[in-house]
């Protein structure tokens, strides 16, 4: 009996389909948000909370400041008008300065809370806002950068480089440096930025687990944490990963210094990789977990979002590191955004963990608001491209 062509051509196709090497599909981690739409929500129900609930922009020191470069990423990725407003009207509030003094000879960077401290980098976080908000401008106003300009400019003009002497410092205005780098085009702020920050390193880093110490006071074995090891403050450590990624989308690719700035970056990522809890969050102090136990947000955010932002931008393995930035990120979105869009367990202002210190669901603040929001945009980029 004879078999018709097209009985031979199905057992051909069939014989074919048998021999082909199969596709392989990259499976979703589940963790991370199905789409876009989910992640705006995210980021509109924690940020309408927050400017709801503080309708007074506030002061230009770097607990309200913090906040504020966050929620510039989140207008960024929401385009959400309002957001932009806040920002500006803070601005406009705080004069498009930070310390106002304008007494060159008393201007002071040891730690101050007062007009004198011009040169301390908790007052010149604020430049990092008006600058954004300086590129948004269609016409640009050169009022929103002049006095970022005046203050960064002097400073750089000083014989001293020992401005950045504690790890919060480096989140502060090392952004600064290099977006007034992209501004101005001058140079001296890029061969600034590698000698304050050489300075910090000298003074805070422990290359051997390639984290910061917060400042000199908690350097090992000088000082230890409850449990006699190297006491690593996970908030401490958030501003200089944050920081340095913040660094690095701006720096020139051509930039001298860069490598060692790439180097410091992915070490860290690998540390904090290490140190993540089961539950997504990292503790106070890194190393110990009993020493301080419990979630903790703010350093958790600044994580999260220094480590989605390596893999957007491809300095860091998706693979090795996308597991651990979506617990991150399923940790903040579940355990620390409150269904009224409040954020909990930012533990409040200080420089170490604490023993005993209480962190639980009614802990807030706005500089772990603008983490939240920092590491929510960059998921939303994420999710945009895949």
């Amino acid at each position: 009996m004879k078999i018709k062509t097209s009985a031979y051509f199905m057992l051909w196709m069939v014989l074919l389909n048998a021999c082909a090497t199969p596709t392989v599909t990259k499976s979703r981690n589940p963790l991370i948000p199905e789409s876009k739409e989910a992640v705006i929500n995210v980021i509109n129900k924690a940020n309408t909370y927050w400017q709801k609930t503080n309708p007074n922009p506030g002061r230009a020191f770097w607990d309200v400041a913090a906040y504020h470069t966050g929620n510039m990423e989140a207008y960024k990725v929401t385009k959400n008008e309002e957001y932009k407003d806040y920002s500006e009207a803070w601005a406009e509030q705080n004069q498009w300065m930070g310390a106002k003094s304008n007494d060159k000879a008393n201007w002071k960077y040891s730690y101050g809370e007062d007009d004198e401290h011009v040169l301390f980098g908790d007052w010149q976080i604020a430049f990092q806002t008006y600058i954004d908000l300086y590129n948004l401008d269609k016409v640009k106003d050169k009022k929103k950068i002049a006095r970022a300009r005046e203050v960064m400019e002097y400073q750089m003009s000083t014989p001293n480089n020992d401005y950045w002497w504690w790890a919060d410092g480096l989140y502060m205005v090392m952004p600064v440096m290099t977006k007034l780098y992209k501004v101005t085009g001058n140079e001296q702020y890029l061969e600034k930025l590698y000698v304050y920050y050489s300075y910090a390193d000298s003074v805070m880093y422990d290359p051997e687990e390639q984290l910061y110490y917060r400042d000199a006071k908690y350097i090992y074995p000088k000082h230890k944490s409850a449990n006699g090891k190297k006491d690593f403050w996970a908030r401490g450590d958030g501003w200089v990963f944050a920081g340095l990624a913040k660094v690095l989308q701006d720096l020139p690719k051509n930039a001298p210094h860069r490598e060692f700035f790439v180097e410091r970056y992915k070490g860290m990522a690998e540390a904090i990789a290490k140190s993540q809890q089961p539950e997504g969050y990292w503790t106070r102090s890194i190393l110990d977990p009993a020493h301080a136990p419990g979630p903790e947000t703010s350093g958790t955010a600044f994580f999260t979002y220094g480590l989605l932002w390596g893999i957007n931008n491809g300095y860091l393995d998706e693979e090795k590191y996308l597991p651990v930035a979506a617990k991150g990120y399923s940790y903040l979105t579940t355990v620390a955004l409150q269904p009224s869009g409040k954020i909990g367990y930012v533990q409040p202002i200080g420089e170490r963990a604490i023993p005993g210190q209480v962190v639980d669901v009614n802990s807030t603040s706005g500089f772990g608001v603008g983490a939240f929001l920092l590491a929510a945009s960059e998921m939303y980029r994420y999710v945009a491209k895949n």
